[in-house]
């Protein structure tokens, strides 16, 4: 699960006018996006996220300054560093994701596959691995 995590590099188009990049659901994202949020003003201690997702599928993107995504599935875990408002890393479902060192100027966009529903989440870390080792034993 945690190999089918990666960084996805979105298009970029320019000039001396500035930069734009192009982003789009089931194109560049390998999802449809139902909801998009994004966090900023956390401090560079604050840990977000520290939960999986049953259904939900994310791409994270640093528009602005930079963070950290640690992701686990339970026996492996991978540091993602994003630092590039055309760089985002795909998330997918049943995997534990914390963000973190985030820097003063950080704006964290966050794509999800899903509409929000508190009942897909899983937000204490022993259950979600009693939860990866059954999906392991079925």
């Amino acid at each position: 699960m945690i190999e089918d995590c990666k960084f996805i590099e979105f298009s970029q188009k320019g000039d001396e006018r500035g930069h734009l990049v192009i982003i789009e659901g089931n194109e560049n994202v390998p999802f449809d996006i139902k909801r998009v949020f994004y966090i900023y003003g956390s401090d560079r201690d604050v840990i977000r996220g520290r939960h999986a997702n049953y259904h939900s599928e994310f791409v994270l993107i640093n528009v602005s300054g930079t963070s950290k995504v640690k992701v686990d599935d339970g026996i492996n875990q991978q540091i993602f560093h994003l630092d590039r408002p055309h760089v985002g890393v795909y998330i997918p479902k049943l995997v534990w994701k914390d963000m973190y060192d985030f820097s003063e100027d950080s704006v964290l966009l966050c794509l999800s596959s899903e509409h929000y529903d508190a009942d897909e989440y899983i937000r204490d870390y022993d259950q979600y691995l009693k939860i990866m080792k059954e999906k392991e034993n079925a």
